[in-house]
């Protein structure tokens, strides 16, 4: 850090500092450096990652709302990591996932630390000024806000911290860094009081329960540590809390609306069914509320009344107030009612452990699935429980088709994308759909958290991986069902997971003094009623994701080991009938997913594959109807819809790159002649050299006499030169046959039509070599044009006329008879068995 100038330090404000030694790396908590005018502000520095978090509240409590209007906002600078937005704009834009999921992170554990009934409005932003690509700055945040809130006269009831917690090679490793991460098989973030545990959410490559809760115990031992370097940190600044006056109801009214309810509620809220339940529930709140507003209404009116004839004044002021009186019965007769209801469902549980609808506590509802069930999708299966209902359906994409990441994480892009979507029809309701919320992407990223431990890697599977869970019903838990819809889903593409993975959500009621009920398979109300909402996914080997919310001052790990206990059990029951519909994936993928392959090459033939301007890569995909894509490390996935073109695109690829070694035979093309020799394409873009010594086993004098430039030839490779160059040779091959006898001026032979061109025809009269027909020679007569005669393929007898010093031949057919038997002349001889295709080492480039 800079160091000031004393002009500059004699301006400087009073600054505080807390030192925690936490996983080995010190974190540095400061206050009165920056954002000075904020209700209070952090700043955490951890290696060279910084946050700043700043909370604030408004003055007074806003006015009709029955919730507490908590915002969180976690703030990514892309300049913290010296990088530039990418897209048109190069600013900061709406918060990307990342972002979002650290918003939440902050959020869960400080929410239910609030007075029941403050109403004022809470903001706390978390602003990265500093990203070392080592310490994830979102478990900063968790322990920022908390400071933040402390060190403010907000009533926050913390201070609260957060721990993220690794597992490698055998240990337990406080706050990985990035590094660390890739080779760990647990990434849990922990956060709490210094009592209690509030938060845990994380994913693992299927780890056991028990090392889950040594985990916890660990990072709880760190939060403690945390939590009292706020609480030195706020007695240095002199943080006082402001006093909050919550408006209280009247014990009365509570008294007279369980009096009028009876067993009434209790018999409402055992309805099974969830519709007819809440309408239950629903028709009797409305029953409850009218019958006191009329009765209030009906005693106020006669006051009223009487002040008629005494106080005109009284009796208008009281008219006025009238409306404000009869709203305020409402409400408190309302909220009487609410907590009748939430009081008899958890007294149904702990007393009787009886549930809503009737089942045990550690029982689980019942689940149907099925699978297949989109015509034209490449996977798709419903999975039901209970009232809770998801159809998920599997995308196969390219390599082309991953999501780039543009956030303060190394991690660039992801194959492996999980989307959740909870339309309003799910749960009856009917509002506007703007797009996935916050809470959507929360439980998409959980699901594809569950999923990524079993996924195949991209050296076994070069997919990239999609899926959508779209819920239908919702009666609790649709993120654990999207769990194993998708699990479904994505063994019905085809797709080798290692292990199927389910999901379970657990709840937890407790009486307020140390007694308590876990329940296994929460629904809704149980969600909404209950303590905890506890997920846990995994295999039958372990747990793959785990999210734990509280709503009250947090539980024991004791709790939490029985929780996990309970989750396993019913996470088995869930696999067991999932197994029933789909056991494994299926050997195929659908007809409708595209074929991916890959082959890896030498990095340095890329530009090869690629030619000259993209030349040769455009080709391959135009010809092969693919698609190609080509890493840094040599590593090419080749797409496409028709599994022929896909194994075509490769062995076109292979020829690019392929390296011979001495002693390969194969057939190539001659491709140009020189004196001293002739170069032979290999591959395409890769030729050899045949020297005219190796040309045959006898003495050649002209290169011309073996080879003509489109010959055919089988060579075998001699020697791999140091610049790359290759030596080939045909002697003993195949076409060694010496060099072509040629026949004498005069001779008649037949040969085939090679070519036409405007003044003439050649012809070919030895293997290798062609003669040439002017268009005066070809008929005793005139003839306009060559192919009023000839064809390019016509077999036809000619005459040797002169072989010039050069080599070039030519022919006359004039005077030649066209009868098929050499003329007739005596030294005329059939050429046919020259003109026989020659065999072909398959996999090489015709001319």
């Amino acid at each position: 850090m800079q160091q000031l100038h004393e002009s500059q330090v004699e301006n400087m404000p009073v600054i505080h500092e807390e030192r925690v030694n936490v996983g080995g790396r010190e974190m540095i908590f400061e206050v009165g450096r920056i954002a000075e005018l904020a209700g209070g502000a952090v700043t955490i520095r951890y290696g060279d990652t910084l946050i700043l978090s700043a909370a604030t509240a408004s003055k007074q409590p806003r006015e009709g709302i029955d919730f507490f209007p908590l915002t969180v906002d976690y703030e990514e600078r892309m300049s913290a990591a010296g990088k530039i937005p990418g897209g048109f704009l190069k600013r900061e834009g709406r918060p990307g996932e990342h972002a979002v999921l650290s918003a939440r992170l902050t959020d869960r554990p400080i929410r239910p630390l609030f007075p029941k009934g403050y109403r004022n409005d809470v903001h706390i932003v978390t602003t990265v000024f500093s990203a070392d690509q080592q310490n994830d700055p979102d478990i900063l945040s968790i322990t920022g806000a908390s400071a933040a809130l402390t060190l403010s006269s907000i009533p926050f009831q913390g201070p609260v911290a957060g721990v993220r917690l690794g597992y490698v090679d055998g240990q337990i490793v406080i706050n990985p860094t990035y590094e660390q991460l890739e080779e760990s098989e647990m990434d849990m973030v922990v956060a709490g009081t210094r009592d209690a545990i509030m938060m845990v959410e994380g994913e693992a490559l299927e780890v056991s329960e028990e090392i889950f809760v040594d985990a916890i115990d660990l990072g709880h031992r760190i939060i403690k540590m945390l939590v009292d370097a706020q609480v030195r940190l706020a007695e240095a600044v002199g943080a006082v809390k402001e006093e909050v006056e919550i408006p209280s109801r009247d014990p009365g009214v509570d008294r007279a609306v369980n009096a009028f309810l009876g067993d009434r509620l209790s018999n409402a809220m055992q309805l099974p069914e969830k519709t007819e339940r809440n309408d239950a529930i629903s028709a009797l709140k409305n029953e409850t509320v009218a019958f006191f507003v009329d009765e209030f209404e009906s005693n106020r009116m006669a006051e009223i009344r009487e002040l008629q004839n005494t106080n005109s004044l009284e009796m208008a002021e009281a008219m006025i107030g009238f409306a404000s009186e009869v709203a305020g019965v409402r409400k408190a007769v309302s909220d009487a009612y609410d907590d009748a209801r939430k009081a008899t469902m958890r007294g149904l549980i702990l007393s009787d452990g009886y549930r809503a609808d009737g089942r045990r506590p550690e029982e689980i509802r019942p689940i149907w699935s099925q699978v297949g069930y989109l015509p034209r999708t490449h996977g798709s299966a419903i999975f039901t429980r209970g009232q809770t209902q998801v159809v998920s359906t599997a995308t196969l994409g390219s390599t082309r088709d991953d999501q780039m990441v543009d956030n303060l994480t190394p991690e660039t892009s992801k194959r492996y994308l999980h989307h959740y979507n909870f339309p309003p029809y799910s749960v009856g309701e009917a509002r506007f759909m703007r797009g996935p919320s916050r809470r959507d992407i929360g439980h998409g990223a959980l699901a594809e958290r569950a999923l990524e431990a079993v996924l195949p890697d991209q050296e076994d599977f070069p997919y990239v991986m999609r899926v959508v869970s779209e819920v239908v019903s919702s009666n609790g838990s649709t993120s654990m069902a999207s769990v194993c819809g998708s699990t479904l889903s994505l063994m019905d593409a085809g797709v080798p997971i290692s292990a199927p993975v389910a999901g379970i959500a657990m709840g937890l009621i407790t009486d307020g003094e140390g007694g308590y009920t876990i329940l296994s398979d929460i629904q809704g109300l149980e969600d909404f009623l209950g303590d905890m909402d506890f997920k846990v996914a995994g295999t039958r080997d372990g747990i793959t994701a785990i999210q734990m919310d509280i709503k009250v001052a947090g539980i024991t790990t004791q709790i939490m080991r029985e929780a996990l206990a309970q989750a396993r059990d019913g996470r088995m029951h869930i696999l067991d009938k999932m197994m029933e519909v789909l056991p494994t994936p299926r050997d195929e993928q659908s007809p409708f997913a595209p074929s991916i392959r890959s082959v890896t090459i030498n990095p340095e033939f890329i530009g090869m594959v690629i030619g000259p301007g993209g030349k040769n890569i455009r080709a391959i995909q135009e010809d092969t109807e693919t698609e190609i894509d080509i890493q840094e490390d040599g590593t090419i996935f080749v797409a496409g819809v028709n599994s022929a073109g896909v194994t075509e695109a490769i062995e076109r690829i292979e020829q690019i790159v392929w390296e011979p070694s001495a002693g390969d035979v194969l057939s190539g093309a001659v491709k140009t002649i020189i004196p001293v020799g002739a170069f032979v394409e290999l591959t395409p873009g890769r030729d050899g050299f045949v020297h005219i010594s190796e040309l045959s086993t006898e003495r050649v004098n002209r290169v011309e006499d073996v080879v003509s430039v489109g010959d055919v030839v089988e060579v075998k490779v001699t020697e791999i030169r140091n610049d790359g160059k290759i030596n080939l040779t045909m002697r003993g091959l195949s076409n060694d046959t010496g060099p072509v006898e040629l026949p004498e001026e005069g001779e008649v032979v037949s040969g085939p039509v090679r070519n036409i061109i405007q003044i003439g025809a050649f012809v070919q009269v030895a293997p290798g070599r062609d003669g040439f027909v002017h268009i005066s020679n070809l008929t005793e007569g005139r003839v306009n044009q060559v192919s009023d005669v000839l064809s390019v393929g016509d077999v036809v007898n000619v005459r040797i006329t002169k072989i010039r010093d050069d080599g070039k031949i030519d022919l006359t057919m004039r005077g030649v008879s066209q009868n098929g038997d050499g003329g007739g002349h005596e030294g005329g001889h059939e050429a046919e068995d020259a003109y026989a295709p020659r065999s072909r080492r398959p996999g090489f480039i015709e001319d």
